[in-house]
């Protein structure tokens, strides 16, 4: 499967994707209220210095049942397995109290792992966005709380994507995280014999 991009946005809709990719990249992608507004693949290029950029792709979001085909699942999913590293979009502040943003993170992570093991072990940073709309004394415990009860153990990202807090902090990160790979995936430079005197 060739590279789609190196980062894939996960996240159930409105979990502020497009305001992120919008936020860190040269991508200018549809923003609204209403559920669905990505169909296709938004791509955007983030530059976090003149020579150093990556690729990051805001797919459509996930629903419970989209490995079953559920919205548009498949097609979505699809695109996730050709990105190097995933982040979760968390919305820690939903406008309404009957929704938990933990309950649709697990439903999320079910999904990956229901289509495909192989695109559930792929590294998967959590992004807890929309910080500005939480009271600066409650954040903290918000947060614990989240990841706690996701039984999160990798790395975890406070954001907003609308005032852009955290998100420098973020992108240096996965550009960092990026290259690594990038480096690993190098195959070794060829040695001509002649010159090691090994002949």
């Amino acid at each position: 499967l060739k590279v789609l991009a190196d980062v894939g946005l996960l996240g159930m809709p409105n979990a502020g994707k497009s305001t992120l990719i919008a936020a860190i990249s040269n991508a200018r992608p549809k923003i609204a209220d209403y559920t669905f507004t990505t169909l296709y693949p938004n791509l955007g290029v983030v530059r976090v210095a003149p020579a150093k950029s990556f690729v990051v792709a805001d797919v459509p979001g996930l629903i419970e049942g989209a490995s079953e085909g559920a919205g548009l699942g498949h097609q979505f999913l699809r695109h996730l397995q050709r990105t190097r590293l995933l982040l979760h979009l968390v919305d820690v502040a939903p406008f309404d109290d009957s929704i938990d943003p933990v309950q649709q993170a697990k439903a999320i992570a079910a999904e990956l792992k229901k289509y495909d093991p192989a695109l559930y072990a792929k590294p998967r940073w959590l992004v807890l966005n929309k910080l500005d709309m939480v009271p600066p004394e409650e954040r903290q415990s918000r947060i614990k709380d989240v990841v706690r009860r996701l039984r999160y153990k990798g790395p975890v990202f406070e954001i907003s994507a609308l005032t852009r807090e955290g998100c420098e902090f973020l992108i240096q990160k996965v550009y960092e995280h990026i290259a690594r790979e990038h480096q690993a995936q190098q195959p070794p430079a060829e040695v001509d014999p002649r010159f090691t005197g090994e002949h």
